[in-house]
């Protein structure tokens, strides 16, 4: 159960709430994860328990790798459009929409 690769989007903020949905899907299925890792007893032979774990674990160390890096890439890149728009409300106080445009990537932070 790989997480989805490539360039998150920050800007549709439902979007990127729902690529992060589906990157955790490893973690929200972790018991049936390890119900099939795990062998029975009548499988104990066929299947070697400890390279699937080690596969399980790296399969699960990778899925929040990946979300971590998104996460951090998406606040790094609002705070940066913040910082861009408290620079610009500075020198434009009374515009109402740049008001809203800041309150809302604020928000987004």
């Amino acid at each position: 159960m790989a997480a989805p690769s490539g360039a998150a989007s920050c800007e549709d903020f439902a979007e990127f709430q729902e690529l992060l949905r589906v990157m955790r899907t490893i973690d929200d299925r972790i018991v049936h994860e390890l119900n099939t890792t795990i062998p029975t007893a009548s499988f104990v032979g066929k299947i070697d328990a400890s390279q699937t774990c080690k596969e399980l674990y790296q399969s699960l160390t990778d899925a929040h790798t990946s979300r971590e890096r998104i996460i951090k890439n998406c606040i790094a890149q609002t705070s940066s459009v913040v910082k861009t728009l408290r620079e610009e409300r500075d020198k434009a106080q009374d515009d109402v929409a740049l008001l809203k445009q800041l309150r809302k990537e604020q928000t987004k932070v």
